[in-house]
């Protein structure tokens, strides 16, 4: 279902000093005819990378794009906002819409914003001529001559040892880096716990982009008992771990369970508790998809305001939405694309 931006959101976002009376003037403004202000957003530091980077990235998927179809005027507009409020981090993919549709928004934020923008995409391509004819193109959409992280976009089953082969996606990711193409480099999946646990200890990759939600961890507290599909092997257990120990970058995705976690509780959640959920975790970041002006402000809000889940609250949380919605979740994450 689309969400439209309303006549009175798109005049609050090309407000200037109007708007910095209020929210902005709080969490940061960066428009050039406003005087900046610090963010409160917190950061932490990207592991290995040393990139110091904010706990929340705005994901320009499916989610952003079928809001903003037809309105690319508004979704610019939008995305400066984030980054007036310090959500500096801009996650797209060169799939992302047709011919780039995602990509070429993000580059007219970077035209004139580039310093202030960590910039991740994401390449499906696997082999080298195929990889480097991807990044060539997408260097140009986004208007930059260097990407900050660049993924191998979702991991699949049996994938793990075809890549390291020659001329397919490690060697080719190593040679980007070392050209300074990229800064750093990375790996996402949806539904491979063990596989990208399998990938991330065999070979020297800088970040890895896990689905970290309350409903796909399935921790028990002693004496319960839950199906085996629903204390099946997850990214918080199984990958998160092995990220940890050789010190990765580790960026949460699907916090909100592409809204399928969203609702009433006991077998529902607000998105504000699961994604504090999320950022109790060991994680630099997460990356939320986000439609219009009031989620932006909203999130920014929440992400400035957000304390530690203690640790039974999040294994009750997690118990109570892994037995209600785990099977379906992982389901539905295993069978939908990313194409978008």
């Amino acid at each position: 279902m689309k969400n439209k931006m309303t006549r009175r959101e798109y005049l609050s976002l090309t407000a200037t000093a109007a708007a910095a009376a209020t929210f902005g003037s709080t969490l940061g403004c960066g428009s050039a005819h406003v005087g900046k202000k610090k963010s409160l957003i917190p950061k932490r530091i990207l592991g290995r990378t040393g990139a110091e980077v904010p706990i929340i990235g705005f994901g320009t998927g499916s989610k952003f794009q079928s809001a903003h179809e037809g309105r690319e005027d508004e979704a610019v507009q939008l995305l400066h906002r984030a980054v007036d409020l310090g959500i500096t981090w801009l996650e797209t993919a060169h799939i992302y819409g047709k011919d780039g549709w995602s990509e070429k928004l993000i580059g007219r934020v970077l035209e004139n914003r580039r310093t202030e923008v960590f910039l991740t995409t994401k390449i499906h391509d696997r082999t080298y001529d195929e990889i480097m004819r991807q990044v060539e193109i997408s260097l140009k959409r986004l208007q930059t001559d260097y990407i900050d992280l660049l993924h191998v976009h979702w991991l699949k089953a049996d994938e793990v040892d075809l890549l390291g082969q020659k001329g397919y996606s490690v060697e080719t990711f190593y040679k980007l880096r070392e050209q300074k193409v990229v800064r750093f480099i990375g790996v996402s999946s949806h539904d491979q716990p063990v596989q990208m646990k399998r990938f991330i200890e065999r070979y020297d990759f800088d970040c890895v982009q896990l689905v970290l939600n309350a409903a796909t961890q399935g921790v028990t507290q002693p004496g319960w008992r839950l199906a085996p599909e629903v204390s099946s092997p997850s990214f918080e257990d199984i990958t998160l771990p092995a990220a940890q120990k050789k010190n990765m970058g580790i960026i949460a995705m699907k916090t909100l369970g592409y809204g399928h976690l969203l609702g009433t509780p006991p077998k529902k959640a607000d998105p504000q508790t699961l994604m504090r959920y999320a950022w109790s975790l060991p994680i630099a970041s997460s990356m939320v998809g986000m439609t219009s002006l009031e989620e932006v402000e909203q999130n920014a809000r929440w992400a400035s305001t957000f304390r530690e889940m203690p640790q039974d609250e999040m294994r009750e949380l997690s118990n109570r939405l892994s037995s209600a919605n785990k099977v379906a979740l992982n389901s539905f994450l295993a069978r939908h694309s990313d194409f978008c």
